[in-house]
């Protein structure tokens, strides 16, 4: 049985000794962030391609974010598109999971880290444009829903050139999950999809339904 029982509230910055003596081996059910920090208000400082392998050396009780190393890099990847088994893809660290995976701890700097705690923990959903928002997904999400496209290219030109401000939810952005909740679209011009930036990722979504259908790297 996995053990949780660190409040959330207290995960932001540092691994405590109590990390994993040994990875386990999990895969990105869909193209996935890999996070400086276990939250989606940390810097996106790479990408676990979709189906590609990772080595999960521990998760935070509560948050669902994972501490892994992919490719050479360290950093956080959220455990609701980490699976053990693609043909089985069960998050990681959940009570359905088939495997255990070690739990660390995470506290918060006393420098260095100020942006990233003006919307930390509770504080990502006050941080929403407009009111509280949620990204509704899971494991079954991202490239195997069929959501994906592939825009054209002067709607991909069009959301580089016009920066937004970013706007803060729970969880992490993958194609496939829907957006729910007060957030303000962008239109595109010529272009049946609307773009947002969330949790600083530029996100094309079909505003009639608010799923994402790409994003935008």
């Amino acid at each position: 049985m996995l053990t949780r029982t660190l409040a959330a509230a207290s995960a932001i910055a540092l691994i405590s000794g109590t990390a994993a003596s040994a990875a386990t081996t999990a895969f990105a059910t869909t193209d996935l962030n890999l996070r400086a920090g276990p939250g989606p208000q940390h810097e996106i400082i790479g990408v676990i391609d979709g189906q590609a392998q990772t080595d999960v050396m521990g998760c935070l009780p509560e948050t669902n974010w994972c501490k892994v190393s992919y490719d050479g890099t360290e950093g956080w990847a959220y455990g609701e598109y980490l699976a053990h088994q693609m043909d089985n893809p069960v998050p990681i660290y959940s009570p359905e999971a088939t495997v255990e995976v070690e739990t660390i701890t995470y506290e918060a700097p006393n420098e260095g880290n100020a942006a990233a705690g003006a919307v930390a923990g509770g504080a990502l959903a006050a941080a929403a444009v407009g009111g509280p928002l949620a990204i509704i997904g899971g494991a079954m999400l991202g490239a195997s829903t069929g959501a994906a496209i592939d825009p054209e290219e002067t709607t991909v030109t069009y959301i580089r050139q016009n920066p937004i401000d970013p706007i803060y939810a729970d969880g992490e952005v993958v194609v496939g999950a829907k957006i729910e909740g007060d957030a303000d679209f962008v239109t595109v011009p010529d272009s049946p999809y609307s773009y947002v930036n969330l949790n600083n990722t530029y996100a094309l979504v079909d505003p009639e339904t608010g799923e994402i259908v790409y994003i935008v790297r």
